[in-house]
Order: structure tokens, then C-alpha cells, then sequence
């Protein structure tokens, strides 16, 4: 067991920071009530970038963690991106910075959280430099994980290898499938950014659009309407949940389902798909197993570290589902920095000549266009008449 010593920065985190405290020990359930100026109270070991991006976007005042930020088990990059973009990090203040009321103006000065003149909790200011160090530190634990993910993956497809290799336990879906391409969406790395350099695709295409979870919030506010939301239903909106897209409620293997009752009191028709993985090994699953010609996937996880920003062993399945479904697959993750464009002003001003030249050509070489370069010409004329006799009256 590794004990680590930690000290407190001697710099205070933006002192006298005030603001409302708005507490929730989901972090994605925060984000959805978060306003600029307000202070996020959460309790998430090793905040993952996706996390970190979700509060950043919201702009709160500061972050105040309950748990490490970053407990050594893998490097992960929320707390750059949080202490990076300014945002004052206080990092493993204990249980009791939970029991703020919500909404209530809180204080936080040099690690210390108060509520009026009452020291709520003290813990850790997170600088850049106390951040690299636990990144360097952390580095240390990846073997370790590195391990436990391939014995998870092992134990995975002892357990679902009839699912895996045979599809077997893969519901009846409505939605048609065979033979047309797939977009699953995940809330993932740069999703929305991916979704916009995606627009050509799916005018052409018109694939089967998939929401996992918060995905199908990303695919109505892209300006469509998923055909099918997939996932355990704990961070999707009711708009999306009622959109008319059929819904696969992820279970459990034991048939547990935390999500279905929030779909059975919205009244919506549903399906449930019992399975270990996560909800976007199901979409994908569901995909190939009903006869998706391609599956483009965005903001889908693929690395080791992604694995584990995931936070869950169960994320060894991922693995394994891209294995079955193969050259099928399509990872459109950060497409939209591989496309994006790169035009000078020189270059920008050669194409509008070009254009404006063909365009004179094209003209010329009509009837229509030589009388209309004709009248253009009069018109020219006249004005310049017009200023030499403007000028010329001029003493």
C-alpha cells in the first residue's frame, strides 16, 4: 500500500471565492443544473476528461471534491483541465463538504470551505504543479491496471461468449437495420465537434442514428431525431426519451434495471436488453447482430485510459465488442480535427478571382450574359460621366 504526502499549496485558489454551492455526488447529474458563477460540490475519485470538459462548459467559480481528483490508480486528465483553464480546484475535503445546502452562498479561501463564519472542511489547493506530480505518480499504477483489465476481459467473455459469437439474447428491435449504415452516438471526446464535420455524411447517408444515453441529446440538439436511444437511461432527457425513437433499456445480467422506471412512468414503449458490457457495447451489438452494413461511431471510448476514465472493469467488453464487430466499424472520433481547414488569406483570395474570372467567362460566352456585360458597361459609363463632370464643375 502506497501512502502519499501531500501538501498544501502555500498559494491561496483565487482568495474569497464566493458563490452558490450546488451539490451532487454525480458529476453528470451536476452539470445539468450548474450555472456560471456557482460552486461545484462533487465527490468523484479521479474526475476523467469528460467530466472535466462537461464542468468547464457550465463555468463555475470552483470545484470542490470531496474525493482525490486523482487517486494514483491511472493518470487521468480532468484535473489539468480544470486547473489549466483557471478553475480553482479543492481537492479530498472529506464527506462533510456534502452536507452543504444547495444553493446556499459558500466561501472558499486557500483549501478552506465556509459557510458564513463556520469552517466546513479544509483539503488540498491543486496547482499545475501539485497536478503533474500526481500525474507522474499516477503513471506508476497503469501496469497494475493494465492486469486487472486483461483478467476483466477474460472473465467478460467466459461470461457473455454466447453473445459475443452467436448474438445470442439480442432482442427484437422495429428499427430496420439490415443493410443500412449506422451512427452511434456517445457523449464522449469531442462529440460535438465530430457531429458538425459529420453533417455531409448524414445528409448522403441517412444512417440509423443510435443516442447512447446523453447521445441522443447530442443528436436533437445537432438538429435530428435519433431513431433508437440505447443505454441505462441515467443521464438522457425526458424530451429525448419522447421523441418517438424506440427505447433498449440496458440491464443488468440478473435483469436489474435502475433506468426502467423512469421509462415505464414516462409511458414509453420500451425493450429490455439484459448484458455486462456498458450501453455502447449494446448499440454496437444491436447493430451488427440486425445487419448494419457500416457502424460509424462517435465520442465512443478505445483506449486503455479512456477505459478507465470510464471507471468501470465492465469497460473490458469494449474491447472485446470491437474484436466481433470487426471491420464494420468506423471510429469517427476527432474526424473533425483531421478535416479541419486550413485556407490562407492569399489562397481565399486566388479562388474568389477564380471564381469571379469563370464567372466572366461563363457570361461571355452567352447571349443573355453578353447583354447583361453590355448594360453593366453603360452603367459604368454613365457614372463615370457623372464624376468627371461632378469633378470638372469643381473650382
Amino acid at each position: 500500500m502506497r501512502l502519499t504526502l501531500r501538501r498544501r499549496s502555500s498559494l491561496p485558489a483565487e482568495p474569497g471565492t464566493a458563490g452558490p454551492a450546488r451539490v451532487d455526488p454525480r458529476t453528470k447529474s451536476l452539470t445539468k443544473r450548474l450555472r456560471p458563477g456557482d460552486i461545484a460540490v462533487i465527490d468523484h475519485v479521479d474526475i476523467d476528461r469528460v467530466s472535466a470538459e462537461a464542468l468547464l462548459a457550465c463555468g463555475p467559480a470552483a470545484v470542490l471534491n470531496a474525493a482525490r481528483s486523482t487517486s494514483g490508480r491511472y493518470p487521468n486528465l480532468g484535473p489539468d483541465i480544470l486547473v489549466s483553464a483557471g478553475i480553482p480546484l479543492i481537492d479530498d475535503l472529506g464527506p462533510d463538504v456534502m452536507a452543504l445546502t444547495e444553493g446556499r452562498q459558500i466561501r472558499v479561501l486557500d483549501g478552506a470551505v465556509m459557510d458564513g463564519s463556520r469552517l466546513v472542511a479544509e483539503g488540498v489547493v491543486q496547482t499545475p504543479e501539485t497536478v503533474a506530480a500526481d500525474q507522474e505518480e499516477a503513471r506508476a499504477g497503469l501496469s497494475v491496471q493494465l492486469e486487472s483489465f486483461a483478467a476483466n476481459t477474460m472473465d467478460y467473455l467466459r461470461r457473455e461468449r454466447d453473445l459475443l459469437l452467436d448474438g445470442i439474447g439480442v432482442p427484437d428491435i422495429r428499427t430496420q437495420i439490415d443493410g443500412r449504415q449506422v451512427l452511434i452516438v456517445v457523449r464522449g471526446y469531442h462529440y460535438k465537434e465530430d457531429l458538425v464535420a459529420l453533417r455531409p455524411y448524414i445528409r448522403e447517408y441517412r444512417p440509423v442514428l443510435i443516442g447512447v444515453d446523453g447521445g441522443a441529446d447530442a443528436i436533437l440538439e445537432a438538429g435530428w431525431t435519433p431513431d433508437m436511444i440505447v443505454g441505462d437511461m441515467d443521464s438522457v432527457s425526458d424530451r429525448s426519451l419522447r421523441c418517438g425513437a424506440e427505447v433498449v433499456v440496458h440491464a443488468y445480467r440478473d435483469g436489474r434495471a435502475p433506468g426502467l422506471a423512469r421509462v415505464e412512468q414516462l409511458g414509453v414503449p420500451h425493450l429490455v436488453f439484459p448484458a455486462t458490457g456498458t450501453s455502447e457495447d449494446v448499440a454496437m451489438l444491436l447493430a451488427d447482430d440486425k445487419g448494419a452494413e457500416l457502424i460509424v461511431a462517435v465520442g465512443t471510448h478505445a483506449t486503455l485510459v479512456e477505459f478507465l476514465d470510464k471507471g468501470r472493469s465492465g469497460m473490458a467488453s469494449t474491447f472485446l465488442t470491437r474484436l466481433r464487430v470487426g471491420s464494420k466499424l468506423v471510429d469517427a472520433k476527432g474526424v473533425s480535427r483531421l478535416y479541419r481547414q486550413r485556407i490562407s488569406n492569399l489562397q481565399l483570395t486566388l479562388l474568389v478571382l477564380a471564381g469571379l474570372f469563370a464567372l466572366g467567362v461563363a457570361l461571355a460566352s452567352t447571349a443573355a450574359g453578353q447583354t447583361l456585360m453590355g448594360l453593366t458597361g453603360a452603367r459604368f459609363d454613365d457614372l463615370y460621366s457623372w464624376v468627371r463632370t461632378l469633378f470638372g464643375a469643381t473650382p
